[in-house]
């Protein structure tokens, strides 16, 4: 399952995790991230151990949401060594968001 972070957390949970993460800024009124929702949850459990998939509701996290630029929902970023590596915006099969993931793991 997909954990949550917030803009008071994003530094410690994204930036400076270990491992790739994989953010989705969403918000509760975005259709499409909701249907994109239970494949991420399928990744998090496929990519355990190895990289991190976590959600920013971006309404309630303005401030995050504006230093990336985010501008539509849902916007999915992969963060490697503290650095966004890749982005997508949109809804998109499993295999895309799985591509982004194993290109951040090299």
């Amino acid at each position: 399952m997909t954990a949550s972070v917030t803009d008071a957390t994003f530094a410690d949970e994204v930036l400076g995790s270990d491992v790739p993460v994989l953010v989705d800024f969403w918000a509760e009124w975005c259709g499409p991230c909701h249907r994109i929702a239970p494949v991420l949850d399928e990744l998090a459990t496929e990519y355990e151990g190895r990289a991190r998939i976590v959600k920013l509701d971006a309404d309630n996290n303005p401030e995050t949401a504006r230093k990336y630029n985010i501008m539509a929902m849902p916007t999915l970023i992969v963060f490697r060594n503290g650095e966004p590596v890749s982005q997508v915006m949109g809804a998109h099969p499993k295999s895309k968001f799985r591509a982004q993931l194993d290109d951040a793991l090299g």
